[in-house]
């Protein structure tokens, strides 16, 4: 039996169908599958062909015919309403089939589609379940997005009911969700039959009465529902991510696959075994949520958090403390912008005095690069293992991670450790070929993808093939680049897009980032290429400062660069740097790099559909023009 990391990776890419198998006997099918991994349409692969199953079953229905139904599922701890409700599995299983009664009183039927725009509310993860048991398909998208964004969505997924609630809250801001959604349907193509609406008692939301049903009406109408048996290879959920044409590509996740790679990595990526209390500190609308906050920790027989907060401001930056303390969190899972957050605020960790954290074993962190600087800050503040781990909407689970439940490995800052088993990693040049350690390419994995990935686009292989397959033939490119050094350990330094060309020197802004961040005084940072006639590019840091920092901004920008200088060398011609109040990002909490570079270099840009707060890009434009960027220029 493996025993080692090395081991269990090399027996997962050697034997893979064996491999797969064995996890899959950990989960509850009506009919086992006919063949662990079909091949015979090659590149669309499918696992568990012929496995009859249902997600939600094996979520709720299986630990309490287990005797777990007196556990607590699920609790929602929301500071911004002064609500904290726990579910037991009995609980939660009796108001996920009631709601899947009242789906199926509107039609829904094994294979619809079914629209859920809402805020981080229990009735969410309760929408996705119940969603599940009847076979119907989920498309989450994160409450409060754009009219014309969510019209989009409607319009490709198709959907004979959307789910929605009156409105959400951003800290102490009440944001009114039942004219977005009246608006997208008004500019959708498409129109579902039915909308669901749950009134939240800060905003009543105006119904029409022909097409929205009140939440509460239908629950009190509904007979519970058993749940529905589905193909392994039939579509769970369709999650939409953005895309360069501007059409948000919509990933498929299957529900065989689906189920067994994420109720194997509670144990083997996180080390969260039956019972432990577990906390994704994300959204439903993000991958990350339908993975670690709805599904992989019932899969396992956990109890999961749903959080209606933030890290800092809901009330301060003790918010994290105090959930961990109070719940007995084990794991938390969460972006490293909201350490980063934290640390900006309360530097010195003060807050975390107030708690008692025993009970917390392990920090993870993954959505974007995790600096050094906040690792260690988190390593010194939590004397806990604090673990990057990398992953994608469409991989659905990590592609690196240092796995904790298998083999923890000592800790490389910058790198989010090795490749997990299932994941064939490779970096590769432009020929498709791979390159020597420790020289960067783009990373990309050679097909077949593990259980859980993608198997494809909604409605559109011919784009899942061009956006993911094309580039290298055999390979799924993960548009990330970065570089693998002769321990195996993977560093993701930046998107392949993000590697600047400076006088024909490639180079890593990423890089650059570590080394900017590595500054006492800087918060958060940001580093990108700027157009230039000269060098073709140039790097170009943000810098936001810790809060009480002493020094002037000219020497904290002046000793940056002197950093960059010392350590990557002359070549970065990294000789600009300005300090931000903030950083324009998604509310996932990704920089905006992108637009910023469109905005430095003069380009034509659209405001983002993801993103947190539009007004921050006034004030970066206004940062550049300061340093002789964007309108400056002309």
């Amino acid at each position: 039996m493996a025993t080692s990391h090395l081991e269990e990776y090399r027996e997962s890419i050697e034997n893979p169908e064996t491999y797969w198998a064995k996890a899959a006997e950990d989960c509850f099918w009506y009919k086992t599958c006919d063949k662990v991994l079909d091949d015979s349409n090659k590149p669309f692969y499918k696992w568990f062909k012929g496995g009859i199953t249902n997600t939600c079953y094996n979520a709720l229905d299986f630990h309490i015919d287990n005797g777990l139904g007196e556990q607590t599922a699920l609790i929602y701890d929301s500071p911004v309403t002064d609500t904290i409700k726990q579910y037991t599995y009995n609980e939660l299983r009796d108001e996920v089939a009631t709601f899947a009664g009242a789906l199926a009183d509107q039609g829904v039927t094994k294979g619809d589609r079914v629209v859920i725009y809402m805020p981080m509310i229990a009735e969410a993860a309760i929408a996705m379940l119940a969603c599940a048991r009847i076979g119907a398909v989920h498309s989450v998208v994160f409450g409060g997005f754009a009219a014309k964004e969510l019209a989009t969505r409607i319009d490709d997924a198709k959907p004979k009911v959307v789910i929605s609630a009156s409105c959400g809250i951003e800290v102490q801001k009440v944001i009114p969700y039942k004219p977005l959604l009246d608006e997208a349907i008004n500019l959708s193509n498409h129109k579902p039959e039915k909308t669901i609406i749950l009134q939240r008692w800060m905003e009543k939301a105006t119904m029409k009465p022909e097409r929205d049903v009140d939440w509460k009406d239908a629950m009190a109408a509904a007979r519970p529902h058993d749940c529905v048996p589905v193909e392994a290879t039939d579509p769970l959920y369709i999650l939409y991510t953005s895309g360069t044409t501007g059409q948000p590509k919509g990933v498929v996740r299957d529900n065989g696959g689906h189920m067994v790679a994420l109720k194997w990595s509670m144990k083997a990526v996180y080390n969260i075994d039956q019972g432990d209390v577990y906390w994704a500190a994300s959204d439903v609308g993000w991958v990350v949520g339908h993975s670690y906050i709805v599904y992989a920790p019932l899969l396992k027989g956990c109890t999961t958090i749903l959080y209606e907060g933030k890290p800092v401001g809901t009330p301060d930056a003790g918010a994290f403390w105090r959930v961990i303390s109070q719940h007995k969190v084990k794991a938390l899972f969460t972006a490293p912008t909201a350490f980063r957050a934290i640390k900006r605020d309360d530097p010195k960790a003060e807050l975390m005095k107030d708690h008692d954290i025993s009970c917390f074993k392990a920090l993870f962190l993954a959505g974007e690069r995790s600096d050094p600087d906040t690792i260690k800050w988190a390593e010194n503040n939590l004397k806990v293992p604090v673990i990057d781990h990398w992953w994608q909407t469409e991989t659905g689970w990590a592609i690196a991670s240092n796995c904790m439940g298998i083999e923890p490995m000592p800790v490389k800052y910058g790198s989010p450790t090795k490749a997990v088993p299932g994941w064939n990693l490779h970096v590769l040049d432009k020929e498709c070929q791979p390159v020597a350690a420790g020289d960067i390419g783009t990373l990309a994995v050679k097909l077949p993808l593990p259980p859980g990935a993608l198997p494809t686009l909604w409605q559109n292989d011919k784009r899942f093939i061009s956006a993911y397959l094309d580039e290298f033939p055999g390979y799924f490119t993960t548009s990330d680049a970065g570089f693998i050094d002769e321990e195996g350990y993977v560093y993701v330094m930046a998107r392949t897009d993000d590697i600047i060309n400076v006088a024909g020197h490639r180079l890593s802004t990423g890089a650059m980032e570590e080394v900017l961040a590595d500054h006492p005084d800087v918060a958060e940072c940001a580093v990108l290429g700027v157009a230039d006639q000269l060098k073709g590019q140039l790097p170009v840091g943000f810098l936001v400062l810790k809060s009480g920092t002493n020094k002037d901004n000219a020497t904290i920008i002046k000793e940056v660069i002197a950093s960059v200088r010392e350590r990557i060398g002359p070549v970065a011609a990294f000789k600009t740097a300005t300090v931000v109040q903030r950083l324009p990002k998604t509310r996932s909490g990704k920089i905006l790099r992108g637009t910023i570079q469109k905005i430095a270099d003069n380009e034509a840009w659209n405001m983002p559909a993801t993103i947190d707060d539009p007004e921050v890009l006034g004030e970066m434009e206004a940062a550049l023009i300061k340093i002789g960027y964007a309108g400056a220029r002309k």
